[in-house]
Protein backbone atom coordinates (compact mmCIF):
# COMPACT_ATOMS: atom_id res chain seq x y z
CA UNK A 1 0.00 0.00 0.00
CA UNK A 2 1.09 3.57 -0.70
CA UNK A 3 1.09 5.11 2.77
CA UNK A 4 0.40 8.47 1.21
CA UNK A 5 -3.25 7.50 1.55
CA UNK A 6 -2.75 8.61 5.15
CA UNK A 7 -2.67 12.31 4.46
CA UNK A 8 0.06 13.50 6.83
CA UNK A 9 1.87 15.69 4.35
CA UNK A 10 -0.58 18.53 4.98
CA UNK A 11 0.58 18.83 8.58
CA UNK A 12 3.19 21.44 9.53
CA UNK A 13 6.28 19.79 10.98
CA UNK A 14 6.19 21.95 14.11
CA UNK A 15 2.73 20.74 15.11
CA UNK A 16 1.84 17.66 17.16
CA UNK A 17 0.20 14.70 15.40
CA UNK A 18 -2.76 13.53 17.55
CA UNK A 19 -3.55 9.82 17.39
CA UNK A 20 -6.85 8.86 19.02
CA UNK A 21 -7.24 5.23 20.09
CA UNK A 22 -10.88 4.16 20.22
CA UNK A 23 -10.96 0.42 19.81
CA UNK A 24 -12.23 -0.60 23.26
CA UNK A 25 -15.68 -1.88 24.15
CA UNK A 26 -16.10 -0.36 27.65
CA UNK A 27 -17.88 -3.33 29.23
CA UNK A 28 -17.76 -1.82 32.73
CA UNK A 29 -20.32 0.73 31.54
CA UNK A 30 -22.84 -1.86 30.37
CA UNK A 31 -25.74 -1.67 29.49
CA UNK A 32 -25.17 1.71 27.79
CA UNK A 33 -21.74 0.67 26.46
CA UNK A 34 -21.76 -2.53 24.40
CA UNK A 35 -19.82 -3.95 21.48
CA UNK A 36 -22.40 -2.52 19.07
CA UNK A 37 -22.01 1.02 20.53
CA UNK A 38 -19.01 1.35 22.91
CA UNK A 39 -18.86 4.04 25.59
CA UNK A 40 -16.64 6.43 23.62
CA UNK A 41 -19.46 6.88 21.08
CA UNK A 42 -22.27 7.21 23.64
CA UNK A 43 -23.55 10.41 25.22
CA UNK A 44 -23.74 9.33 28.83
CA UNK A 45 -21.61 12.25 30.08
CA UNK A 46 -22.58 15.04 27.67
CA UNK A 47 -26.01 15.00 26.06
CA UNK A 48 -24.75 16.99 23.06
CA UNK A 49 -21.69 14.94 22.07
CA UNK A 50 -19.87 11.70 22.76
CA UNK A 51 -16.50 11.63 24.51
CA UNK A 52 -14.97 10.67 21.14
CA UNK A 53 -16.38 13.81 19.53
CA UNK A 54 -15.23 15.94 22.45
CA UNK A 55 -11.74 14.43 22.16
CA UNK A 56 -11.51 15.26 18.46
CA UNK A 57 -12.51 18.85 19.13
CA UNK A 58 -9.93 19.07 21.91
CA UNK A 59 -7.18 18.72 19.29
CA UNK A 60 -8.76 21.04 16.72
CA UNK A 61 -6.34 23.91 17.44
CA UNK A 62 -4.41 23.97 14.15
CA UNK A 63 -1.57 26.00 15.65
CA UNK A 64 -0.80 23.13 18.00
CA UNK A 65 -2.15 19.99 16.34
CA UNK A 66 -2.14 18.46 12.89
CA UNK A 67 -4.85 16.43 11.22
CA UNK A 68 -5.61 13.54 13.61
CA UNK A 69 -5.36 9.83 12.97
CA UNK A 70 -8.13 7.67 14.43
CA UNK A 71 -7.24 4.03 15.13
CA UNK A 72 -10.35 1.97 15.73
CA UNK A 73 -11.73 -1.54 15.35
CA UNK A 74 -13.11 -2.36 11.92
CA UNK A 75 -16.63 -2.86 13.33
CA UNK A 76 -16.76 0.76 14.52
CA UNK A 77 -15.65 2.35 11.26
CA UNK A 78 -18.99 3.80 10.20
CA UNK A 79 -19.79 5.13 13.68
CA UNK A 80 -16.41 6.90 13.69
CA UNK A 81 -17.00 8.36 10.22
CA UNK A 82 -20.50 9.56 11.11
CA UNK A 83 -19.48 11.18 14.38
CA UNK A 84 -16.53 12.91 12.73
CA UNK A 85 -18.90 14.30 10.10
CA UNK A 86 -21.31 15.48 12.80
CA UNK A 87 -18.44 17.31 14.53
CA UNK A 88 -17.06 18.78 11.31
CA UNK A 89 -13.64 17.21 12.00
CA UNK A 90 -11.43 15.83 9.22
CA UNK A 91 -9.27 12.86 10.17
CA UNK A 92 -7.55 9.78 8.80
CA UNK A 93 -9.15 6.50 9.94
CA UNK A 94 -7.03 3.36 10.35
CA UNK A 95 -8.88 0.09 10.99
CA UNK A 96 -7.65 -2.66 13.29
CA UNK A 97 -8.92 -6.07 12.13
CA UNK A 98 -8.50 -7.47 15.66
CA UNK A 99 -7.92 -6.10 19.15
CA UNK A 100 -4.22 -6.57 19.93
CA UNK A 101 -4.06 -3.99 22.79
CA UNK A 102 -2.39 -0.59 22.75
CA UNK A 103 1.24 -1.49 21.93
CA UNK A 104 0.34 -2.59 18.40
CA UNK A 105 -1.79 0.52 17.85
CA UNK A 106 1.03 2.80 19.04
CA UNK A 107 3.46 0.98 16.75
CA UNK A 108 1.17 1.64 13.78
CA UNK A 109 0.89 5.31 14.79
CA UNK A 110 4.66 5.73 15.06
CA UNK A 111 5.25 4.08 11.69
CA UNK A 112 2.61 6.26 10.01
CA UNK A 113 4.15 9.40 11.49
CA UNK A 114 7.69 8.38 10.52
CA UNK A 115 6.66 8.16 6.86
CA UNK A 116 6.05 11.90 6.97
CA UNK A 117 9.13 12.73 9.04
CA UNK A 118 10.99 10.57 11.58
CA UNK A 119 11.02 13.45 14.08
CA UNK A 120 7.26 14.01 13.98
CA UNK A 121 5.93 14.42 17.53
CA UNK A 122 2.99 12.09 18.17
CA UNK A 123 0.37 12.47 20.90
CA UNK A 124 -1.38 9.23 21.87
CA UNK A 125 -4.85 9.86 23.33
CA UNK A 126 -7.77 7.78 24.52
CA UNK A 127 -11.17 8.52 22.99
CA UNK A 128 -13.17 8.11 26.18
CA UNK A 129 -11.59 10.49 28.72
CA UNK A 130 -13.24 13.57 30.21
CA UNK A 131 -11.05 16.67 30.64
CA UNK A 132 -12.50 19.72 32.36
CA UNK A 133 -10.17 22.39 30.93
CA UNK A 134 -9.39 22.21 27.21
CA UNK A 135 -6.98 25.15 27.20
CA UNK A 136 -4.99 23.69 30.10
CA UNK A 137 -4.77 20.40 28.20
CA UNK A 138 -3.49 22.14 25.05
CA UNK A 139 -0.90 24.04 27.05
CA UNK A 140 0.24 20.79 28.66
CA UNK A 141 0.51 19.12 25.25
CA UNK A 142 2.70 21.96 23.96
CA UNK A 143 4.94 21.81 27.04
CA UNK A 144 5.29 18.02 26.96
CA UNK A 145 6.00 18.17 23.22
CA UNK A 146 9.23 20.03 24.03
CA UNK A 147 10.36 17.05 26.07
CA UNK A 148 9.39 14.74 23.21
CA UNK A 149 11.41 16.80 20.72
CA UNK A 150 14.40 16.41 23.05
CA UNK A 151 14.12 12.62 22.75
CA UNK A 152 12.02 11.74 25.82
CA UNK A 153 8.82 9.70 25.81
CA UNK A 154 6.59 12.01 27.79
CA UNK A 155 3.40 11.26 29.68
CA UNK A 156 0.96 13.56 31.43
CA UNK A 157 0.76 12.80 35.16
CA UNK A 158 -2.47 13.96 36.79
CA UNK A 159 -2.21 15.42 40.29
CA UNK A 160 -4.52 13.13 42.32
CA UNK A 161 -7.69 14.42 43.95
CA UNK A 162 -8.44 11.20 45.86
CA UNK A 163 -6.74 7.89 46.72
CA UNK A 164 -8.04 6.06 43.66
CA UNK A 165 -7.30 2.35 43.55
CA UNK A 166 -8.49 2.02 39.94
CA UNK A 167 -5.65 4.10 38.45
CA UNK A 168 -1.97 3.41 37.95
CA UNK A 169 0.54 5.87 39.45
CA UNK A 170 3.78 7.55 38.38
CA UNK A 171 6.61 8.47 40.75
CA UNK A 172 8.28 11.58 39.26
CA UNK A 173 12.06 11.76 39.50
CA UNK A 174 14.51 14.65 39.01
CA UNK A 175 13.85 17.46 36.58
CA UNK A 176 14.90 17.09 32.95
CA UNK A 177 17.81 19.35 32.03
CA UNK A 178 16.77 22.52 30.23
CA UNK A 179 13.05 21.58 30.32
CA UNK A 180 11.31 23.48 33.14
CA UNK A 181 8.43 21.59 34.75
CA UNK A 182 9.34 18.25 33.16
CA UNK A 183 10.66 15.32 35.17
CA UNK A 184 12.18 11.94 34.53
CA UNK A 185 9.97 9.02 35.58
CA UNK A 186 11.37 7.25 38.62
CA UNK A 187 8.97 4.34 38.13
CA UNK A 188 5.42 3.35 37.26
CA UNK A 189 3.26 1.74 39.93
CA UNK A 190 0.44 -0.70 39.19
CA UNK A 191 -3.03 -0.06 40.59
CA UNK A 192 -2.64 -0.11 44.41
CA UNK A 193 -5.20 -0.73 47.12
CA UNK A 194 -6.63 2.32 48.89
CA UNK A 195 -3.96 2.38 51.59
CA UNK A 196 -1.23 2.08 48.97
CA UNK A 197 -2.79 4.91 46.98
CA UNK A 198 -2.78 7.12 50.07
CA UNK A 199 0.92 6.43 50.60
CA UNK A 200 1.76 7.13 46.98
CA UNK A 201 -0.10 10.44 47.01
CA UNK A 202 1.66 11.46 50.22
CA UNK A 203 4.97 10.76 48.44
CA UNK A 204 4.03 12.97 45.48
CA UNK A 205 2.98 10.31 42.99
CA UNK A 206 0.72 11.20 40.07
CA UNK A 207 -2.08 9.38 38.28
CA UNK A 208 -1.03 7.76 35.03
CA UNK A 209 -3.31 9.37 32.43
CA UNK A 210 -2.30 7.17 29.52
CA UNK A 211 -1.41 10.18 27.34
CA UNK A 212 1.99 9.81 25.66
CA UNK A 213 4.04 12.20 23.50
CA UNK A 214 7.12 11.04 21.60
CA UNK A 215 9.08 11.47 18.41
CA UNK A 216 8.21 8.76 15.91
CA UNK A 217 11.82 7.62 15.57
CA UNK A 218 12.29 7.40 19.34
CA UNK A 219 9.21 5.20 19.82
CA UNK A 220 10.18 2.97 16.91
CA UNK A 221 13.65 2.49 18.43
CA UNK A 222 12.17 1.60 21.83
CA UNK A 223 9.69 -0.84 20.30
CA UNK A 224 12.54 -2.44 18.40
CA UNK A 225 14.57 -2.76 21.61
CA UNK A 226 11.81 -4.13 23.85
CA UNK A 227 9.07 -5.74 21.72
CA UNK A 228 10.40 -6.23 18.17
CA UNK A 229 7.68 -8.76 17.41
CA UNK A 230 5.03 -6.04 17.94
CA UNK A 231 6.86 -3.64 15.65
CA UNK A 232 7.39 -6.27 12.97
CA UNK A 233 3.69 -7.20 12.95
CA UNK A 234 2.61 -3.57 12.81
CA UNK A 235 5.04 -2.80 9.98
CA UNK A 236 3.86 -5.81 7.96
CA UNK A 237 0.20 -4.95 8.59
CA UNK A 238 0.76 -1.39 7.41
CA UNK A 239 2.76 -2.38 4.34
CA UNK A 240 0.03 -4.81 3.26
CA UNK A 241 -2.84 -2.47 4.16
CA UNK A 242 -5.58 -1.65 1.67
CA UNK A 243 -7.90 1.30 1.21
CA UNK A 244 -11.64 0.81 1.66
CA UNK A 245 -13.75 3.90 0.96
CA UNK A 246 -12.20 6.50 3.28
CA UNK A 247 -10.54 3.92 5.54
CA UNK A 248 -7.10 2.31 5.72
CA UNK A 249 -7.48 -1.39 6.56
CA UNK A 250 -4.51 -3.03 8.24
CA UNK A 251 -3.72 -6.51 6.98
CA UNK A 252 -5.49 -8.97 9.28
CA UNK A 253 -3.00 -11.85 9.11
CA UNK A 254 0.03 -9.67 9.79
CA UNK A 255 -1.64 -7.63 12.54
CA UNK A 256 -2.78 -10.75 14.39
CA UNK A 257 0.87 -11.73 14.86
CA UNK A 258 1.38 -8.81 17.28
CA UNK A 259 1.35 -10.05 20.89
CA UNK A 260 -1.50 -8.56 22.91
CA UNK A 261 0.21 -6.18 25.30
CA UNK A 262 -0.20 -2.60 26.46
CA UNK A 263 2.21 0.18 25.57
CA UNK A 264 2.69 0.75 29.31
CA UNK A 265 4.10 -2.74 29.83
CA UNK A 266 5.78 -3.08 26.44
CA UNK A 267 7.74 0.19 26.54
CA UNK A 268 6.93 2.72 29.25
CA UNK A 269 7.84 0.50 32.20
CA UNK A 270 11.10 -0.57 30.50
CA UNK A 271 12.46 2.49 28.75
CA UNK A 272 15.06 4.82 30.22
CA UNK A 273 13.57 7.70 28.22
CA UNK A 274 10.31 8.12 30.15
CA UNK A 275 9.44 11.62 31.29
CA UNK A 276 6.39 13.13 32.98
CA UNK A 277 4.72 16.52 33.09
CA UNK A 278 2.59 17.01 36.25
CA UNK A 279 -0.77 18.58 35.38
CA UNK A 280 -3.74 19.57 37.50
CA UNK A 281 -6.66 19.96 35.08
CA UNK A 282 -9.83 17.95 35.89
CA UNK A 283 -9.52 14.48 34.33
CA UNK A 284 -11.30 11.14 34.42
CA UNK A 285 -11.15 8.01 32.31
CA UNK A 286 -14.85 7.41 33.20
CA UNK A 287 -14.09 3.71 33.40
CA UNK A 288 -16.91 2.78 35.79
CA UNK A 289 -20.39 4.04 36.64
CA UNK A 290 -18.97 5.45 39.87
CA UNK A 291 -16.54 7.52 37.75
CA UNK A 292 -19.44 8.72 35.58
CA UNK A 293 -21.27 9.83 38.74
CA UNK A 294 -18.19 11.79 39.82
CA UNK A 295 -17.99 13.88 36.62
CA UNK A 296 -21.71 14.66 36.34
CA UNK A 297 -23.52 17.51 38.08
CA UNK A 298 -25.29 16.54 41.31
CA UNK A 299 -28.53 17.74 42.87
CA UNK A 300 -28.68 18.84 46.51
CA UNK A 301 -28.96 15.17 47.56
CA UNK A 302 -25.81 14.17 45.71
CA UNK A 303 -27.67 12.45 42.87
CA UNK A 304 -26.69 12.55 39.19
CA UNK A 305 -29.77 12.09 37.02
CA UNK A 306 -30.28 11.49 33.29
CA UNK A 307 -33.55 10.98 31.41
CA UNK A 308 -37.03 10.40 32.86
CA UNK A 309 -36.26 9.83 36.53
CA UNK A 310 -38.08 10.36 39.82
CA UNK A 311 -36.53 9.71 43.27
CA UNK A 312 -37.81 9.56 46.84
CA UNK A 313 -35.41 9.46 49.77
CA UNK A 314 -32.47 8.55 47.57
CA UNK A 315 -28.99 10.06 47.95
CA UNK A 316 -25.50 10.00 46.39
CA UNK A 317 -26.69 7.89 43.47
CA UNK A 318 -26.56 7.76 39.69
CA UNK A 319 -29.86 7.10 37.92
CA UNK A 320 -29.67 6.95 34.12
CA UNK A 321 -32.83 6.29 32.12
CA UNK A 322 -32.96 5.97 28.32
CA UNK A 323 -35.96 5.99 26.04
CA UNK A 324 -39.54 6.75 26.98
CA UNK A 325 -39.63 4.65 30.14
CA UNK A 326 -39.83 6.23 33.60
CA UNK A 327 -37.23 5.01 36.13
CA UNK A 328 -37.99 5.47 39.85
CA UNK A 329 -35.87 4.81 42.95
CA UNK A 330 -36.97 4.90 46.60
CA UNK A 331 -34.91 4.95 49.77
CA UNK A 332 -31.45 4.01 48.54
CA UNK A 333 -27.98 5.51 48.99
CA UNK A 334 -24.89 5.15 46.84
CA UNK A 335 -26.42 3.09 44.05
CA UNK A 336 -26.25 2.98 40.27
CA UNK A 337 -29.48 2.38 38.35
CA UNK A 338 -29.23 2.31 34.57
CA UNK A 339 -32.32 1.55 32.49
CA UNK A 340 -32.17 1.08 28.72
CA UNK A 341 -34.98 -0.18 26.45
CA UNK A 342 -33.80 -3.80 26.74
CA UNK A 343 -31.76 -4.10 29.96
CA UNK A 344 -31.58 -2.72 33.51
CA UNK A 345 -28.54 -2.55 35.79
CA UNK A 346 -28.76 -2.04 39.55
CA UNK A 347 -25.46 -1.96 41.46
CA UNK A 348 -23.77 -0.32 44.39
CA UNK A 349 -21.53 2.54 43.30
CA UNK A 350 -18.66 1.07 45.30
CA UNK A 351 -18.78 -2.20 43.33
CA UNK A 352 -19.70 -0.82 39.92
CA UNK A 353 -16.33 -1.98 38.55
CA UNK A 354 -17.65 -5.55 38.78
CA UNK A 355 -20.02 -4.91 35.88
CA UNK A 356 -17.26 -6.26 33.63
CA UNK A 357 -17.58 -9.66 35.33
CA UNK A 358 -21.36 -9.45 34.90
CA UNK A 359 -20.96 -8.98 31.14
CA UNK A 360 -18.65 -12.01 31.02
CA UNK A 361 -21.44 -14.03 32.63
CA UNK A 362 -24.04 -12.68 30.20
CA UNK A 363 -21.85 -13.69 27.25
CA UNK A 364 -21.26 -17.15 28.67
CA UNK A 365 -25.03 -17.62 28.96
CA UNK A 366 -25.52 -16.27 25.40
CA UNK A 367 -27.68 -13.30 26.33
CA UNK A 368 -27.75 -11.14 23.16
CA UNK A 369 -28.03 -8.01 25.33
CA UNK A 370 -24.42 -8.53 26.44
CA UNK A 371 -23.12 -7.01 23.20
CA UNK A 372 -26.00 -5.85 21.01
CA UNK A 373 -28.31 -2.89 21.57
CA UNK A 374 -31.92 -2.95 20.46
CA UNK A 375 -30.99 -0.06 18.15
CA UNK A 376 -28.21 -1.16 15.80
CA UNK A 377 -26.26 1.42 13.79
CA UNK A 378 -25.29 0.84 10.19
CA UNK A 379 -23.41 3.00 7.63
CA UNK A 380 -26.76 4.01 6.09
CA UNK A 381 -28.56 4.80 9.41
CA UNK A 382 -30.01 2.44 12.00
CA UNK A 383 -32.69 -0.12 12.76
CA UNK A 384 -34.43 -0.89 16.03
CA UNK A 385 -36.42 -3.97 16.95
CA UNK A 386 -39.95 -3.18 18.09
CA UNK A 387 -41.32 -6.70 18.57
CA UNK A 388 -40.36 -10.29 17.84
CA UNK A 389 -42.20 -13.59 18.08
CA UNK A 390 -42.57 -16.97 16.44
CA UNK A 391 -42.38 -16.45 12.65
CA UNK A 392 -42.37 -12.63 12.76
CA UNK A 393 -40.29 -9.58 13.67
CA UNK A 394 -41.11 -5.86 13.54
CA UNK A 395 -38.42 -3.19 13.10
CA UNK A 396 -38.23 0.57 12.84
CA UNK A 397 -35.70 1.66 10.19
CA UNK A 398 -34.10 5.08 9.60
CA UNK A 399 -32.07 5.78 6.45
CA UNK A 400 -30.04 8.99 6.25
CA UNK A 401 -30.33 11.19 3.14
CA UNK A 402 -28.34 9.49 0.38
CA UNK A 403 -28.13 6.27 2.42
CA UNK A 404 -28.42 3.01 0.51
CA UNK A 405 -28.88 -0.51 1.86
CA UNK A 406 -27.25 -3.45 0.11
CA UNK A 407 -28.93 -5.24 -2.78
CA UNK A 408 -30.00 -8.43 -1.01
CA UNK A 409 -32.40 -11.31 -0.70
CA UNK A 410 -33.68 -13.68 1.99
CA UNK A 411 -34.36 -17.41 1.89
CA UNK A 412 -36.63 -17.68 4.93
CA UNK A 413 -38.68 -14.49 5.21
CA UNK A 414 -40.80 -12.00 3.33
CA UNK A 415 -40.88 -8.32 4.27
CA UNK A 416 -43.45 -5.56 4.27
CA UNK A 417 -42.22 -1.95 4.29
CA UNK A 418 -44.51 0.90 5.36
CA UNK A 419 -43.07 4.41 4.89
CA UNK A 420 -43.94 6.76 7.75
CA UNK A 421 -41.63 9.68 6.89
CA UNK A 422 -39.83 10.72 3.70
CA UNK A 423 -39.69 8.93 0.36
CA UNK A 424 -38.18 5.51 -0.32
CA UNK A 425 -36.63 4.38 -3.58
CA UNK A 426 -37.24 0.63 -3.63
CA UNK A 427 -35.54 -1.81 -5.98
CA UNK A 428 -37.64 -4.99 -6.34
CA UNK A 429 -36.07 -7.46 -8.77
CA UNK A 430 -35.98 -5.52 -12.08
CA UNK A 431 -38.28 -2.69 -10.99
CA UNK A 432 -37.44 0.57 -9.19
CA UNK A 433 -40.37 2.38 -7.55
CA UNK A 434 -40.84 5.39 -5.29
CA UNK A 435 -42.81 4.72 -2.11
CA UNK A 436 -44.14 7.80 -0.35
CA UNK A 437 -45.33 8.47 3.18
CA UNK A 438 -48.28 6.26 4.20
CA UNK A 439 -47.62 3.85 1.32
CA UNK A 440 -46.34 0.27 1.50
CA UNK A 441 -44.48 -2.30 -0.57
CA UNK A 442 -44.33 -6.12 -0.27
CA UNK A 443 -41.04 -8.03 -0.78
CA UNK A 444 -41.64 -11.79 -1.31
CA UNK A 445 -39.27 -14.49 -0.10
CA UNK A 446 -36.29 -14.74 -2.47
CA UNK A 447 -36.89 -11.39 -4.18
CA UNK A 448 -33.86 -9.18 -4.83
CA UNK A 449 -34.44 -5.83 -3.15
CA UNK A 450 -32.76 -2.65 -2.03
CA UNK A 451 -33.82 0.47 -0.10
CA UNK A 452 -32.43 3.95 -0.86
CA UNK A 453 -33.24 7.39 0.54
CA UNK A 454 -33.14 9.77 -2.45
CA UNK A 455 -34.47 12.73 -0.43
CA UNK A 456 -33.05 15.45 1.77
CA UNK A 457 -34.72 14.38 5.03
CA UNK A 458 -34.32 11.12 7.00
CA UNK A 459 -36.41 8.24 5.69
CA UNK A 460 -38.29 6.28 8.36
CA UNK A 461 -40.28 3.12 7.82
CA UNK A 462 -41.72 0.15 9.65
CA UNK A 463 -40.55 -3.27 8.49
CA UNK A 464 -42.62 -6.37 9.22
CA UNK A 465 -40.78 -9.65 8.62
CA UNK A 466 -42.78 -12.88 8.31
CA UNK A 467 -41.24 -16.31 7.84
CA UNK A 468 -39.71 -19.39 9.39
CA UNK A 469 -36.50 -17.52 10.38
CA UNK A 470 -35.89 -13.77 10.92
CA UNK A 471 -32.25 -13.70 12.04
CA UNK A 472 -29.77 -11.15 10.69
CA UNK A 473 -27.71 -13.92 9.09
CA UNK A 474 -30.52 -14.62 6.61
CA UNK A 475 -29.17 -11.85 4.37
CA UNK A 476 -27.50 -12.65 1.07
CA UNK A 477 -25.75 -9.45 -0.09
CA UNK A 478 -25.43 -9.19 -3.84
CA UNK A 479 -24.03 -5.65 -3.95
CA UNK A 480 -23.04 -3.18 -1.23
CA UNK A 481 -21.57 0.31 -1.63
CA UNK A 482 -20.09 0.06 1.90
CA UNK A 483 -17.96 -2.98 1.14
CA UNK A 484 -19.51 -5.28 3.73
Amino acid sequence: MDIRNINLNKQALDTVLPVILCGGSGTRLWPVSRESMPKQFSRMVNEQSSTFQTTTRRVSDEKTFGRPIIITHVDARFIVAEQLAQSGVAAEIVLEPSRQDSAAAVAVAALCAARRDPETVVLIMAADHVIGDTEAFRTAARDAAEGARAGHIMTLGIEPTRPASDYGYIRPGPGLDGLPGLHAVERFVEKPDTAGAERLIAEGALWNSGYFLFRADVMIAELEAHVPEVLDAARAALEAATTDLDFVRLDATAFARAPKTSIDYAVMERTSRAGVLPVSFPWSDVGTWDAVWQVLDHDDQGNALRGRVELVGTTNSLVHSEGEGLTTVVGLDGVVVVATPDAVLVASKARSGEVKELVTTLRRKAHPEADAHRRMYRPWGWYQRIDIGERFQVKRIMVTPGGRLSLQKHFHRAEHWVVVKGTAEVTLNERVVLVHENEAVYLPIGAMHRLTNPGKIPLELIEVQVGSYTGEDDIIRLEDIYGR
